[in-house]
């Protein structure tokens, strides 16, 4: 059986204080984009580990065990001590610490994988509830629909935004930025508009309303990565934004208008 789980892009992320509990409270726009891993279970009923796991394409940071293939696997086999043992097989292609979301996707996916593969009849709900349970991000991607997110991120709510007649510019300069130290360096303001509002306006006047929080001190200490937004609008962007965290900048053109740019051959870029 085989999972092709896709990345995202966040339109606006602007964090709106912090928690009790030490998370943040964000508002956000998920938006599910083109780039695909895959995930294969191999093969099952093998006397061995639980699971084993291998991957391919781009290395995975990390100890294994960490991986979220893994820990989803161990998740569902906590509430369901019969599940088979499984090999799981990863090829990455969503570049990783890019705000991409790859690593939540991958999670997401395995437990739609294991629900699907040992009929396992987990509902939407229950499924979400697991995903929350691997990462803040990982519930979207249960649903993997444009959705508002609101909370850490785990409260969705889908919207109808569609950008069918554009072409999106996804750029990573390669760039590792750490999700901890990005939040440990933020500093909380206040925003003129709501998110879900500011989301309902023409998209050429997203560029003034809707800001991602993380962009101030990512582009301070990396100022490459604010040249490559400022590089997508003045080749015509209608809107360039960061997304999630960093590293990753997208740009989003007219169908008819993709320019022919020129990255480092480091960078990873993709139109969607």
């Amino acid at each position: 059986m085989v999972q092709f789980p896709n990345g995202k892009i966040n339109i606006g992320l602007q964090i709106t204080g912090k928690r009790p509990d030490g998370y943040h409270d964000l508002q956000t726009i998920f938006y599910p984009i083109d780039i695909k891993d895959i995930i294969e279970s191999i093969s099952s009923h093998y006397e061995g580990d639980e699971i084993t796991f291998s991957s391919s394409g781009l290395p995975v940071d990390g100890e294994a065990m960490n991986n979220l293939c893994i820990k989803a696997y161990q998740l569902i086999k906590k509430d369901y001590p019969y599940l088979p043992s499984i090999k799981l097989h990863l090829h990455k292609a969503i570049p990783m610490g890019a705000g991409l979301g790859g690593g939540s996707a991958d999670g997401a996916f395995t437990l739609k994988l294991l629900n699907e593969k040992f009929d396992l009849n987990l509902s939407e709900n229950k499924l979400i509830e697991y995903a929350l349970a691997l990462g803040s991000d990982c519930p979207f991607f249960i649903l993997n629909t444009p959705s508002y997110a609101t909370g850490r991120g785990e409260l969705l709510q889908p919207i109808s935004l569609t950008l069918t007649g554009y072409s999106i510019l996804i750029v990573n300069p390669n760039i590792h930025i750490n999700t901890a130290w990005a939040f440990k360096e933020l500093k909380l303001k206040s925003h003129s508009i709501e998110l879900a509002q500011a989301i309902k306006e023409p998209m050429h006047n997203w560029k003034e309303l809707i800001t991602n929080d993380f962009e101030e001190p990512v582009f301070k200490t990396h100022p490459a990565i604010s040249e490559l937004k400022n590089y997508l609008y003045r080749n015509g962007a209608i809107y360039a934004s960061m997304s999630g965290s960093g590293s990753t900048i997208f740009g989003i053109f007219k169908n008819n208008m993709r320019p022919e740019l020129i990255f480092p051959e480091t960078y990873f870029h993709k139109w969607v």
